[in-house]
C-alpha cells in the first residue's frame, strides 16, 4: 500500500478567517444532532456556516422537530474564551496549520483544539499503539523503536493511554509526539499521565475535536482514534489482543490508505492474537525501526487524495426537487428500515434505494438532526438503537 508525504492541503471550503467566523463555525458543529457529515454538508447546500445555521430551525421543523435552535452565540464565544485562556487554538479545517494528512481522511474534524507548539506538524508522522497492559519486553521494543524514529526525525502520534501508549509518549519526550485526546484537550486522561501530558509539550503537542473540558466517555475512543492514524503516514501495533481498540486504529488506518505495521508475538500470548491477525491478514511485519525507515524513504509516496468531506455528499437540499411530507416520511420509514447497528455506506444506501440521490441525502441530514440515525467513523449510516425497538 502506497503512503503519502507531505500533501499539500487540498481544501474546497473556505475556513473562517475572523473571530465571528469562527463562533459561527462553533456554532455549528455543537447544534443538536449535527455531526461532522451533516456539519460540511450543511455548509456546501447553504453556501456557509451563517446560511446553514439560519436554515437549521426549517430544516428540523420538516423533519417533525419543533421549536429547534442551534447552539448560541453566547455559548460558543464563551468556549472559544475558555481556550484562549488555557492557550488552546482553535485549528479550521482549509487553514494552512490544519495537518495535511489529516484534511485527506473521509471525515475529518471541522476544527482541531490544539495545546502546544503547531510546528512538530510538518515532520514525517508514525502512529504507534498498542495494550494498555503492555509486557515488560513490548514496553522495551516500544521505547527503543520510538527513540530511533526519534532520532530519524520522525514525529510520533498516540492516543496517551496506559501501556504502550504512555511507552511511546515517554520515548518520544526529546524528538517530540501528538497525543490524540478522546475528551477535551485539558483533560488529561488517565490521571497518572498528567506529568507526562505536560512534559511532552516542551517538543509536542495535545489536541482533540472535542469541547474543552469534555470527559471522556467510551464512544469517544473509536472516533478518536482515526484521528491518531489520520495523522500519520504509517501506523504501529505493538501487542493487541483479539478485540483490542487499537485494531480499531489499525483498521481506520487501512481504510485512510495508510500502511499498518505489527509486530509478531508468540501465539500463547493472547497481547499478541491482534498483532498477529493482522500479519495474517496482510499487514506488513515489523522487525526494526528500518523498517518504517525504509518505507518512508523508498514508497513513491503518492496516493490520490480522498474527496473533500463536503464533496461527499452529493446534492444539496437547494438542488433537490420540492417533496410533499408524505413522500419524505415515506422515505425517512424505508431508510430506517434498511439500517441497522451494523454501520452502511451512504452510497451503498443510496444504489440499494433506487430512490434520486438528492432525496436520500437529504432525507439521511434529517433523520440525524430527528436524532434517529448516526453517523460514525468514516461517514457511514447506522440505526440509533433505540430505533431498533420501535
Amino acid at each position: 500500500m502506497t503512503i503519502l508525504s507531505n500533501p499539500s492541503s487540498h481544501p474546497t471550503l473556505h475556513p473562517p478567517t475572523s473571530e465571528d467566523g469562527l463562533v459561527t463555525w462553533v456554532r455549528l458543529l455543537r447544534s443538536r444532532r449535527v455531526g461532522i457529515s451533516t456539519f460540511y454538508r450543511l455548509i456546501k447546500e447553504h453556501g456557509s456556516a451563517e446560511g446553514a445555521i439560519d436554515a437549521l430551525p426549517q430544516i428540523a421543523k420538516a423533519s417533525g422537530v419543533e421549536n429547534y435552535e442551534p447552539h448560541s452565540q453566547q455559548a460558543a464565544q464563551h468556549e472559544l474564551t475558555q481556550a484562549r485562556k488555557l492557550g488552546i487554538k482553535a485549528i479550521p479545517y482549509g487553514s494552512p496549520s490544519y495537518p495535511a494528512l489529516l484534511a485527506r481522511i473521509p471525515d475529518p474534524p471541522p476544527i482541531l483544539w490544539v495545546k502546544g507548539d503547531l510546528t512538530p506538524l510538518t515532520r514525517p508522522i508514525v502512529a504507534v499503539v498498542g495494550a494498555r497492559n503492555a509486557s515488560a519486553i513490548g514496553t522495551r521494543f516500544t521505547k527503543r523503536l520510538v527513540q530511533e524514529l526519534g532520532e530519524s526525525g520522525i514525529l510520533i502520534s498516540s492516543g496517551l493511554a496506559r501501556g504502550i501508549d504512555t511507552a511511546a509518549h515517554a520515548a518520544a519526550l526529546p524528538s517530540g509526539s501528538i497525543a490524540v485526546m478522546a475528551g477535551g484537550v485539558d483533560y488529561i486522561y488517565p490521571a497518572q499521565n498528567t506529568k507526562l501530558a505536560q512534559d511532552m509539550l516542551a517538543t509536542g503537542l495535545r489536541l482533540s475535536e472535542q469541547p474543552i473540558g469534555l470527559v471522556p466517555h467510551a464512544r469517544h475512543f473509536p472516533t478518536r482514534n482515526r484521528i491518531i492514524s489520520g495523522l500519520a503516514h504509517a501506523t504501529i501495533v505493538i501487542e493487541a489482543t483479539a478485540k483490542s481498540g487499537s485494531l480499531i486504529t489499525a483498521h481506520a488506518a487501512l481504510d485512510q490508505r495508510r500502511d499498518v505495521f505489527a509486530v509478531p508475538g508468540h501465539p500463547f500470548d493472547e497481547r499478541a492474537a491482534g498483532c498477529n491477525n493482522l500479519i495474517r491478514d496482510g499487514a506488513q511485519l515489523l522487525r526494526n525501526t528500518q523498517d518504517i525507515i525504509s518505507m518512508l524513504e523508498h514508497s513513491q509516496l503518492t496516493a490520490p487524495a480522498a474527496p473533500p468531506p463536503e464533496a461527499q455528499a452529493q446534492l444539496s437540499f437547494r438542488e433537490t426537487p420540492q417533496r410533499s411530507l408524505r413522500d419524505a416520511s415515506r422515505l425517512h420509514q424505508v431508510i430506517l428500515s434498511r439500517l441497522n447497528t451494523t454501520p452502511m455506506r451512504e452510497d451503498v444506501l443510496i444504489a440499494d434505494l433506487q430512490e434520486p440521490t438528492a432525496h436520500v441525502s437529504a432525507a439521511v441530514s434529517e433523520l440525524e438532526i430527528m436524532g434517529k440515525l448516526n453517523r460514525v467513523m468514516g461517514g457511514m449510516l447506522q440505526k440509533r438503537p433505540k430505533e431498533m425497538h420501535d
